[in-house]
């Protein structure tokens, strides 16, 4: 209705426009005095007229006093024949200067097809406009069901293989009976296999799931249609399937080829969900998934790859033999596969010479691969504000706070005093991490506000770590403590400062409680996570245990930050010189990098201790 008025006002705006047009130049001059054949007879016996122009039955008249008339007259009879007839004398009429002008051919049809045609037209122009809306909705409703399935062909983009996809070693191995199928079936048809129609690739966000499908594409030199799931599910029931179906359809005409469904657990979550029983519109879009894949004959030369990072909340049905039963992990990328992925980044910048990725690789535990394009894309926004042309280290390391903790906030005004205490703080928590043998080196301290801290300290493992011991996570906790210890020791006050920090503490040690069995109630684990289906899938905690035991907790949590909090006043208080100089030194610097941090510690020989208890 909305582009209904929209053109009915363009019409009557053409309607109103035309007429203003012809108006103005139709309409007749003031100063043109309009004669009758009479008139016209009087004034050439009155030697008024200088010149007669003749045009078709009109007669321009110009007088002496070079005054414009005109006067009409009949189509059939001559001009000075019915002057004659009209009394008009010869000798008169021989001194007035008679023309004669062809008249124009486009105006005399003008002014005679234009009266006629111009309303029809503007009419059929009306109903044209009309029609049009109409079947510009009848179009919609018949394509209501087309998937908005998009094609990404070797041929028209830029290729992309397993080179060009850093790390995933094991994942590429998977791939590789996918990409020799879809390259030569026959010897796999001959001898009875049959290759899994369905790979489900599942993996944390950004570890590449979505650039691996594209290179299983580019290795086969096969179509690869692309689709989101969440684009099958409309409030209109049956909309999802149908689109199913299309995209289904359209995958297997283009055969051998890929079928692409991104976070497939948009449609593929369990079954149940709702309040209103299987008539839920994204239920039908599941079943007509399942339906699909198996409709595949043993010939069919159609793979369709799936991502998701949730694959606890699938459909069973969606993940069984015959479905998506291979299923294909795709971890966090270690130091070495790091390094590669920020190498492929680094193909188009320019980097300076002494620029080491294997740093910046090092300082980037449990990046993925889109992280880490986005630190060396903030790298090189930062080079580019500083007006370099090269991207240094420096830009590099500043990159890897931005991305992780926010932009400098330099211009933060704070008071001396609230100086003193954040450097006294940072300065905990680096002491008490350099103090304990089981914490990992301290890599930077800054009292420079990033985010919404005032400031902070990173400490990075020497090497890449699946597992975590119980020591590991009591010098974590240590670390934390530590600026709350320092600032009860050197100030005798505590500060909202260190309210983070214990949060931070009081769970990691219900943890280490409750989930890891790192405590003195045993090997045991207490409360259930489930996930309850409803409207969708949510988690809650069950209290599978009684109240006295959710008392031994609390005292449980209390022994151990207690202890940790002890430990760390002990450290803090037998190295208050060291203290007290990494707080000066911030104070003037602002900032200590790892190396200026342990040069600053040794000649105080500071001596390591280990969490025993």
């Amino acid at each position: 209705m909305k582009n209904f008025y929209k053109n009915l006002f363009l019409i009557i705006s053409i309607f109103i426009s035309i007429s203003l047009f012809f108006s103005f130049f139709m309409t007749k001059n003031n100063e043109i005095i309009d004669l009758s054949l009479n008139q016209l007879a009087q004034k050439i016996n009155n030697n008024e007229v200088k010149k007669i122009i003749i045009s078709g039955s009109q007669l321009n008249i110009l007088l002496n006093d070079d005054k414009k008339a005109i006067a009409q007259k009949e189509n059939e009879s001559g001009i000075i024949e019915t002057l004659k007839n009209l009394g008009t004398k010869e000798d008169a009429l021989q001194k007035v200067d008679i023309v004669v002008q062809n008249e124009s051919g486009l105006r005399f049809w003008a002014g005679v097809l234009i009266p006629t045609i111009l309303p029809l037209l503007l009419i059929m122009l009306f109903f044209w406009f009309t029609f049009r809306q109409a079947k510009s909705g009848i179009n919609q409703a018949f394509t209501f069901g087309r998937s908005n399935i998009r094609l990404f062909s070797p041929k028209f983009h830029e290729r992309i293989t397993f080179k060009d996809v850093a790390g995933l070693k094991e994942a590429k191995e998977e791939l590789t009976e996918i990409v020799d199928f879809l390259k030569s079936p026959k010897k796999y048809l001959d001898i009875g296999a049959r290759i899994p129609r369905g790979v489900l690739l599942v993996g944390h966000p950004g570890t590449g799931k979505t650039l691996l499908a594209k290179a299983v594409a580019g290795e086969s030199n096969v179509p690869f249609f692309h689709v989101s799931a969440s684009e099958f599910v409309e409030m209109f029931v049956g909309v999802g399937a149908a689109r199913i179906r299309d995209a289904f359809q359209t995958a297997k005409s283009a055969a051998p080829s890929i079928l692409f469904i991104d976070e497939i657990d948009a449609v593929g979550r369990q079954r149940g969900a709702g309040l209103g029983g299987g008539n839920d519109e994204r239920e039908q879009t599941l079943n007509q998934i399942l339906v699909e894949l198996d409709g595949f004959d043993r010939n069919t030369q159609l793979i369709v790859l799936a991502a998701t990072n949730r694959p606890d909340v699938l459909d069973p049905a969606l993940l069984r033999p015959g479905r998506f039963d291979r299923r294909i992990i795709l971890d966090l990328p270690d130091i070495n596969d790091r390094e590669e992925i920020l190498k492929i980044h680094a193909r188009n910048k320019q980097l300076e010479p002494d620029v080491d990725l294997k740093k910046v690789a090092v300082r980037t535990p449990g990046f993925s691969g889109a992280d880490l394009a986005n630190l060396i894309n903030e790298a090189a926004i930062l080079a580019a504000r500083k007006n370099k042309t090269k991207i240094s280290q420096n830009e590099l390391f500043e990159a890897i706070e931005k991305v992780i903790l926010g932009p400098e906030r330099k211009n933060k005004s704070i008071s001396q005093k609230e100086k003193e205490i954040t450097a006294y703080h940072e300065g905990g928590h680096a002491l008490v991490a350099a103090a304990i043998k089981e914490s990992d080196p301290v890599h930077k301290v800054s009292i420079i506000s990033r985010g919404f801290a005032g400031g902070y300290t990173m400490k990075l493992p020497i090497e890449e770590r699946r597992l975590k011991t119980r020591k590991q996570f009591l010098a974590d906790l240590a670390m934390m403590l530590g600026g709350y210890a320092a600032e009860k020791i050197v100030f005798e006050d505590i500060s909202t400062g260190a309210s983070n920090d214990l949060k931070e503490a009081t769970d990691l040690t219900r943890k280490l409680v409750t989930r890891y069995g790192m405590s003195n109630l045993g090997p045991i684990t207490f409360g259930e996570t489930e996930e309850l289906i409803f409207l969708g899938r949510e988690i809650a905690t069950e209290k599978n245990y009684s109240e006295e035991t959710a008392k031994k907790i609390d005292e449980e949590v209390k022994r151990i930050i207690d202890h940790v909090y002890n430990l760390t006043i002990s450290i803090i208080k037998k190295n208050k010189k060291i203290l007290d100089k990494i707080a000066q030194v911030l104070m003037e610097k602002e900032t200590l990098e790892q190396e200026e941090f342990y040069e600053l510690l040794k000649p105080f020989k500071l001596k390591q201790v280990s969490i025993n208890f």
